[in-house]
């Protein structure tokens, strides 16, 4: 006979104040910018005897976009780039996870940004748990991508003498996420 173990899924929400959602893209071809969204939300939902069946689901609000500099984030949230006013969220919901060891992971989902959907792919690293001092507990992830803007009808440029653009196809994305767990 044997017996199973059902394990119970849970939620957890994403720390904002904890967690960071960055940028970098290749400005003028050699320099990097970067930037973050400020203002953020998404909830894991977790199955921790089966972590590949997670479901996870963010939403970022455009207009907190930060890259230090307001009249470059004025012109982010512009129609050249995100077009804030009309398209005010990115969001994000996982397809599915894909285990590579104990500690790594690929998180596919669909990406939408501008009206525009297509699916990304996220290199995960769980961090680990622990229990904070206010009788909460808390679970930190690291995943990184890299999208082409374009793809998503972000397409603004302009190019500079010799050749290249000011502003390069690809983004680099970060996320530093640290979730707590809702019992």
């Amino acid at each position: 006979m044997t017996t199973s173990t059902k394990t119970a899924t849970r939620t957890w929400t994403i720390d904002p104040t904890h967690s960071i959602v960055e940028f970098a893209v290749k400005h003028f071809v050699v320099t990097t910018v970067k930037g973050r969204f400020r203002q953020f939300e998404g909830t894991l939902q977790v199955d921790e005897g089966h972590p590949e069946s997670a479901v996870v689901s963010a939403s970022i609000d455009v207009a907190s976009i930060d890259t230090n500099e307001p009249s470059r984030d004025a012109h982010l949230r512009s129609d050249d780039f995100f077009n804030a006013e009309k398209y005010p969220k990115i969001t994000f919901r996982s397809t599915r996870v894909e285990p590579v060891d104990d500690a790594h992971f690929k998180l596919v989902g669909e990406l939408t940004l501008r009206d525009v959907t297509r699916e990304v792919v996220l290199d995960g690293e769980y961090e680990g748990q622990v229990d904070d001092p206010w009788g909460g507990r808390r679970a930190a992830f690291t995943a990184t991508t890299e999208i082409s803007r374009k793809e998503f009808n972000v397409r603004w440029n302009q190019l500079i003498e010799g050749g290249g653009a000011v502003v390069s196809d690809n983004v680099k994305i970060t996320l530093e996420i640290e979730a707590i767990r809702q019992d």
